[in-house]
């Protein structure tokens, strides 16, 4: 049933990191409808909207307003994507849907807020990170900094941030009867997961040039390395006795390799260690390395990932309609979420009937 049964969720359709939130409360039970504008197809393939029924309604009139508002009456939580303003434009702002819900946790995912001298400006990850110091930090030296996939504004700082908010507001809200707003931009969140980098520049240890810092591509023992076969393999073997197991199997012998947190040996040691990695294709080194202690793995790409043993046997991914879908995470001892289905189409009187009877229920 998962640990969230019982939660309605009203999810206004958007893109990215909105969606990744509604999926994951889906994931764990909750039940949520997503509102999409009339004349949008609801494809199987869609993994982030696996799960949950989509519904046809045009808010910007006021029958569809007065439909959205009559499932907010019901629901527990409320998720939108849009601009700031919209959702007031068009008569589902905060104020209208507490009016017919106190107890409604009213959840607003954008990328640079609700306020703020941008928050009315277009933007994308890549955007959202670079103003929080995260994107100048990404690549290696003396580049530009490259666009990342749209892992740390979207889906971490975004999506994350926004289902923390939200069922940190279902928990007080068992306590003071009311609902509230949840702001959670990427640009926050984004600041939020440096926590750890700022903690680090504060007491010397992290500078601001790229490719120059313990974690970011500067030490050998922790980087990606071209194997023989053109595939790659990752090594982070920062504590010393994973560094010394990794010497002992990979052969590093010698004086270069015994000053380990020596950056001045750094360059030297990373070309010696790409010479030796170099030299034995990917599957040689899973052969020598993989489940060791030298903290190493390899680098497997889209394809690849699934098929990995550790996946299978922890059932990572699962196949719903012959579409692959990482399964839903964390995993709980009791309130094991369902499998997840492909996302299908549901008419709003069937939505009303289902809530209705369920509210009797409980």
């Amino acid at each position: 049933m998962g640990p969230l049964h019982g939660i309605k969720v009203v999810e206004m359709s958007g893109i990215g990191p909105a969606p990744f939130c509604a999926m994951v409360l889906a994931d764990l039970g909750a039940e949520v409808i997503r509102i999409v504008r009339p004349g949008t197809a609801v494809d199987p393939r869609d993994v982030l909207s696996r799960s949950r029924p989509t519904v046809e309604v045009d808010i910007s009139g006021t029958e569809g307003q007065a439909s959205v508002l009559d499932l907010i009456e019901q629901a527990d939580i409320l998720i939108e994507g849009y601009r700031p303003g919209v959702m007031e434009k068009n008569g589902l702002g905060p104020l209208e849907c507490h009016r017919r819900n106190p107890r409604l946790i009213y959840g607003r995912m954008t990328g640079w807020g609700q306020f703020g001298p941008l928050a009315h400006a277009a933007g994308h990850d890549i955007n959202y990170i670079a103003i929080t110091g995260a994107l100048n930090s990404i690549g290696r030296r003396d580049e530009t900094p490259p666009p990342p996939i749209n892992f740390v504004g979207d889906f971490g700082g975004g999506g994350m941030l926004l289902l923390v908010g939200l069922l940190a507001a279902l928990h007080e809200v068992k306590a003071s009867g009311l609902g509230q707003v949840i702001d959670a931009a990427m640009s926050d969140g984004t600041s939020l997961l440096s926590a750890f980098i700022h903690g680090l520049k504060a007491q010397g240890h992290w500078s601001n040039e790229r490719a120059s810092n313990l974690l970011d591509g500067a030490a050998p023992f922790y980087d990606t390395y071209r194997c023989a076969d053109g595939r790659f393999v990752a090594i982070g073997a920062i504590e010393p006795k994973f560094y010394q197991e990794l010497r002992d199997r990979c052969g590093l012998e010698g004086s270069l390799f015994d000053e380990q947190m020596n950056p001045n040996s750094w360059a030297s040691q990373k070309q010696a260690l790409s010479g030796i990695i170099a030299s034995r294709t990917r599957d040689e080194w899973c052969t020598l390395l993989e489940g060791t202690d030298a903290c190493f793995a390899p680098v497997l790409d889209w394809d690849e990932a699934p098929m990995h043993a550790h996946n299978l046997a922890r059932e990572t991914f699962v196949t719903v309609q012959d579409v692959l879908h990482p399964a839903p995470a964390p995993r709980f001892s009791r309130t094991a979420p369902q499998v997840p289905q492909a996302p299908y189409a549901m008419s709003l009187d069937q939505v009303m009937h289902r809530w209705s009877a369920a509210s009797k229920s409980h």
